[in-house]
């Protein structure tokens, strides 16, 4: 089969044949029918992100992946050939104090398509409790982008970030997490919501989404823009782009009590320009990371209800065979894309 592979150490991006996999007990063959390509792709491809858990040389790429059940391993009785599944974008480690005595969340979750093989392939493993069932009705190309690009910004509205309805949000950086950050703060009543994002593009589409008010990062007037709009600054705000620029600018924009969470991902270090007014303002910073288990059931069951629209958050469809050229025009913004969908 095909398969997008990563190697490591020269981080080498290629895609070629490989041996299909089989399925072990309690795993599933899924042949993938759709496969998101992420901006953390491009940072494992670049050099920024490095695996933790990877006990190998190289890696198939693609956490956000759909399709059908092809073969099912032993012991794997809930699950038919022919299902179509939504794969959770990674799996509990097993071995940490969380897995083992609590029931709380893994303390070192291991990520598909970063420390296992992805779903940049025609053909994908996954044991069978990280698979979610898909309605008929839900396309595997906007089915495929849940597990992260939708997800993620759920876990940091409704959980790290507290969101609440009528209490002000700003969304930095309008891409693939943020668009999506955007639409589900509309969702869950946050008032007003503000967007800054430099693009012109991006901002008219945050507008689309469900933003109030679309905001460029280099006007000198938008503190007190956003001063002004919210009574006193935000409740919370997403940096959803990951720039150390990003975030010294949304702390500035946060009232009293305010939050501000890093979903996007940087390697940059952390700097607050003035930590006594942070402290004495009593504001928070907060990091980020995936959503918890059952957010992905959550929104395909919003979804499936008509609460949820993702037909507008895929930007185009590419080959697996060209993922190079997805992975270039990503990191280019080409077209200035939300999602564009990997198809084996």
């Amino acid at each position: 089969m095909l398969a997008g592979r990563l190697e490591i150490a020269s981080r080498t991006f290629t895609v070629r044949e490989v041996p299909v996999p089989e399925p072990g007990p309690g795993e599933v063959l899924v042949r993938v029918r759709a496969a998101g390509v992420c901006l953390s792709d491009v940072h494992l491809i670049d050099g920024d992100l490095t695996p933790a858990f990877l006990g190998a040389a190289e890696v198939t790429l693609g956490h956000e992946v759909a399709g059908e059940i092809d073969a099912v391993g032993s012991d794997v009785h809930e699950w038919a050939i022919g299902d179509r599944v939504v794969l959770q974008a990674g799996e509990r480690c097993g071995v940490c104090p969380n897995c083992l005595r609590f029931r709380e969340p893994c303390l070192a979750v291991r990520t598909r398509g970063v420390d296992y093989d992805g779903g940049w392939a025609e053909y994908a493993l996954a044991t069978q409790h990280t698979l979610v069932a898909i309605p008929d009705e839900l396309p595997f190309e906007q089915a495929a982008i849940v597990p992260d690009a939708v997800s993620t910004p759920w876990g940091a509205v409704t959980g790290t970030g507290r969101a609440a309805p009528a209490r002000p949000a700003g969304v930095w950086g309008v891409g693939g997490l943020g668009v999506h950050a955007v639409q589900l703060l509309r969702l869950i009543g946050a008032a007003p919501i503000v967007a800054v994002d430099p693009l012109p593009a991006a901002r008219e589409r945050a507008l689309e989404f469900g933003a109030d008010v679309a905001l460029d990062p280099a006007d000198p007037a938008l503190r007190a823009t956003v001063t002004a709009l919210t009574g006193g600054g935000l409740d919370v705000a997403f940096d959803m782009a990951g720039v150390p620029a990003v975030r010294e600018q949304a702390v500035r924009c946060l009232g009293p009590g305010g939050r501000l969470v890093l979903a996007g991902l940087a390697p940059a270090p952390l700097t607050i320009e003035n930590s006594i007014a942070l402290s004495v303002r009593r504001q928070q910073v907060l990091g980020h990371y995936g959503s918890v288990p059952g957010a992905v059931e959550q929104l395909i069951t919003l979804v499936r209800h008509g609460r949820l629209d993702l037909a507008r958050s895929v930007s185009g469809t590419v080959p697996l065979a060209d993922a190079a050229d997805a992975v270039a025009a990503l990191r280019d913004k080409t077209g200035d894309p939300v999602r564009l969908i990997l198809v084996p």
